[in-house]
């Protein structure tokens, strides 16, 4: 491809290259550049790639994409490298979202369960193939990729959705975080329908504040032609403000333009009547809590919103299953207590899934939990507070520590708890803490491990080990 197609959409600031120099691929990592490809320069956290300008150019870079004019060779110099990387992507890739229909999911929380829900539906009611990129994995029909962050980075992103067009993918369903919207990795990209779930406490590391926060997310309204918003959520205005297409709402304690009715929440699921332009639907979803309602409506708005009729998505929920690591319950055979894995690792998604149990638990809430280390300390505090307002039993212990100290996340945490009549115990090592609520677990009890979810593993330090929760659960239960 000619450098002057591969650059179609840009402004350039200043244009020192050949535009009909032949292009033989795209590289944002200078260890990665081939000879003949264009190498973007990005402006990192942790590093800048200017620095590594010289070093593409002795690799056989063809011409630099930057934003800061290079001491020597072609280059294109743009006033967003990030945004630039986004639609030389697209373009190297012959823009393959516009072959698929593009669903996009954001919101603090819920975007996984929905984005799961979205994709059975499309399968069950038009037979599509789908595909899907979310926080647990990318999937094209059936078959399962591995991933590392929700979000792709904007060139990968691209490769990606060209390879689930070839593979004949009619539909895509993708959770959008916060730091794609920010960052431009789904830049070039148009959704057909956006949705926004909610929008509690998290990552104000990187967006800072929560207005920050709400405003990155209202992003996607920018690039939808049809948006889908929560209106029970108490930021649904910010996130609606100065949105470029229609927005729908849905909501289960307001009037909206899809409304949750009747609303029965059931030891194993959900159900309620769906109002939508004068009908009403039975709906029911076979995941506990009430947070599955809002999950529930959300994929239902954007099955209404491709013209899905509100019966055939209906009957399509009542046949979905949750997904691993939410409200996933772990067996135990031959005990009468309970252990439930759950990716709660917000104040607001620890608040809703002890809400959740609190339903249906017979006996006591012991919750297992911990809070992230290089991640926002504001919430750690907060996390301990709601766990012993609303567990009958805290253990608090190891998350993913990474580079800090385990005891310093905790005794972070344990401030939250002072003043509070429910015990709290301390096991640091998350291990042996799953292992001690097990042992202490009576008639009717309900254990939540609470943060890790669908995770495997646990990083201490740069590295990982292996940790599944659910191994360990059944270890004990063998006398390991």
């Amino acid at each position: 491809m000619k450098l002057q197609d591969l650059l179609q959409g840009l402004a350039p600031l200043e244009f020192h290259a050949d535009p009909e120099t032949e292009i033989t691929g795209v590289a944002h990592d200078s260890r990665a550049v081939q000879p003949g490809n264009l190498f973007v320069a990005i402006s990192g956290f942790d590093t800048d790639g200017h620095k590594y300008i010289p070093m593409a150019l002795e690799r056989g870079a063809a011409a630099v994409l930057c934003e800061k004019a290079p001491e020597a060779g072609s280059y294109v110099r743009v006033a967003d490298t990030r945004l630039g990387l986004a639609q030389v992507g697209a373009n190297w890739y012959g823009h393959p979202a516009r072959q698929m229909t593009m669903i996009g999911v954001t919101g603090t929380n819920g975007k996984t369960t929905t984005t799961y829900l979205v994709k059975h539906i499309l399968e069950d009611c038009l037979g599509a193939k789908v595909g899907l990129v979310g926080t647990i994995q990318n999937m094209i029909g059936s078959e399962v990729l591995h991933t590392e962050r929700t979000t792709p980075e904007s060139l990968e992103l691209q490769a990606l959705f060209r390879q689930m067009a070839d593979a004949g993918c009619t539909h895509v369903v993708m959770e959008v975080s916060s730091h794609a919207l920010s960052l431009h990795r789904v830049g070039g990209v148009t959704f057909d329908v956006g949705l926004f779930t909610n929008l509690t406490q998290d990552h104000l590391d990187f967006h800072h504040t929560m207005e920050e926060y709400g405003r990155a997310k209202a992003l996607l309204f920018q690039q939808s032609r049809v948006g889908l918003v929560n209106t029970d959520d108490p930021w649904a205005p910010l996130l609606m403000e100065g949105a470029a297409c229609p927005i729908h709402t849905y909501a289960a304690r307001r009037d909206a333009d899809l409304r949750a009715l009747d609303i029965d929440l059931e030891p194993h699921g959900v159900a309620f009547t769906a109002r939508w332009q004068g009908s009403e639907t039975p709906c029911r979803l076979g995941i506990p809590g009430a947070f599955s309602v809002y999950n529930a409506l959300g994929a239902l708005g954007i099955a209404l919103a491709l013209g899905i009729p509100p019966q055939q998505a209906a009957a399509s929920l009542a046949t979905a299953q949750g997904v691993k690591g939410r409200a996933e319950v772990v067996p135990t055979p031959g005990k009468d207590y309970t252990v439930l894995i759950d990716y709660s690792h917000t104040p607001d998604s620890l608040e809703n899934i002890l809400k959740t149990v609190k339903e249906f638990a017979r006996g006591r809430v012991i919750a297992v939990f911990g809070c992230g280390g290089d991640r926002d300390p504001i919430k750690r505090p907060i996390m301990g507070k709601i766990a012993v307002d609303l567990a009958d039993h805290v253990v608090v212990t190891s998350d993913n520590p990474r580079t800090e100290d385990p005891m310093a996340i905790i005794d972070q945490i344990l401030v939250g708890t002072r003043d509070s009549a429910t015990p709290v115990t301390v096991i640091e090592n998350r291990r042996q803490a799953i292992r001690w609520a097990m042992d202490h677990a009576g008639a009717g009890d309900v254990i939540v491990l609470a943060g890790k979810g669908h995770e495997t593993y646990q990083e201490i330090g740069h590295e990982k080990f292996h940790l599944d929760e659910r191994e360990e659960v059944a270890a004990h239960l063998m006398g390991n």
